[in-house]
C-alpha cells in the first residue's frame, strides 16, 4: 500500500458516489520551512480543513519535482501535496500535477519568501497570512486510491485525493523550488510502486457542466 503509484486507465474506475471534495480552506498566518529535501508551508493556526467520510483533516503543504505519481505512465514537472491531518492522527492528501507552461499564481506569491530562505538550510521564515483557497484545482475531477506517506516513515493508510487537471508552472518556479533546497540533487520524487490489488477510482460528477 505504498505510495506515489501509476494511474493507467486500465486500471481506473469511474465512479460518481464519492462526490466533490469538501473543502473549507480560510486565510491564516502561515510559515515556510525549508527542511533540506523540499520546502514546506504550514500554516500556524487552522487554516481550513477537508473532509472525508465525515472526518475533517487540517493542512499543511509542500512541493516534489518531478511528480511523483503518474497518469498513464506520464511524469510531469512538479506536484504540490496540500498534507490533511485528522485529530485522531489520521492522514489524508490532495495532490495537484504541473506541466511547464504559464506561471501558477499560488508560487508567484511565494517567491520572494522563497528566495530569503534560499541559503538556509532546514531554515524557517513566517510568511504572514496565506489563503489556502488561492491554491488552484481547476477541476472537481480526481483520483482516489489508498496508499502511504512519500517520505520516512511511509506510513500507511494514507487517503489519496490526485486532481484530474494537470495545471502549469513555470520552469523557473520549479528550479527555484529545487534550489532552494540543498539535498544536491535534481529531484526529491519517490519512485513509483506496485499498485499491487488496490483499486483507483476516477471520481466524475454526474453534473452535465463539468468544472
Amino acid at each position: 500500500m505504498q505510495s506515489p503509484i501509476d494511474m493507467s486507465n486500465e486500471r481506473v474506475n469511474i465512479v460518481s458516489h464519492l462526490g466533490r471534495l469538501k473543502k473549507s480552506y480560510k486565510p491564516s498566518n502561515a510559515t515556510l520551512r525549508n527542511r533540506g529535501h523540499d520546502m514546506m508551508l504550514r500554516w500556524e493556526d487552522e487554516a481550513g480543513a477537508i473532509e472525508i467520510k465525515g472526518r475533517e483533516y487540517v493542512l499543511q503543504c509542500h512541493w516534489h519535482s518531478p511528480s511523483e505519481h503518474t497518469i498513464n505512465g506520464r511524469r510531469y514537472d512538479l506536484e504540490l501535496h496540500m498534507v490533511h491531518e485528522s485529530a485522531d492522527g489520521k492522514v489524508a492528501v490532495i495532490g495537484i500535477m504541473y506541466k511547464i507552461g504559464r506561471p501558477d499564481s499560488f508560487l508567484s506569491s511565494l517567491m520572494d519568501h522563497l528566495e530569503a530562505i534560499t541559503d538556509i538550510t532546514d531554515g524557517e521564515r513566517a510568511v504572514g497570512v496565506i489563503d489556502p483557497r488561492h491554491i488552484k484545482f481547476g477541476s472537481r475531477k480526481y483520483y482516489r486510491y489508498v496508499g502511504s506517506l512519500t517520505i520516512p516513515p511511509c506510513t500507511e493508510n494514507v487517503v489519496w485525493s490526485i486532481v484530474r487537471k494537470v495545471r502549469t508552472v513555470t520552469r523557473e518556479q520549479v528550479r527555484f523550488l529545487r534550489v532552494a533546497v540543498h539535498d544536491e540533487s535534481d529531484s526529491n520524487a519517490r519512485p513509483l510502486q506496485s499498485i499491487n490489488k488496490r483499486s483507483i477510482q476516477l471520481f466524475r460528477s454526474d453534473d452535465k457542466v463539468e468544472n
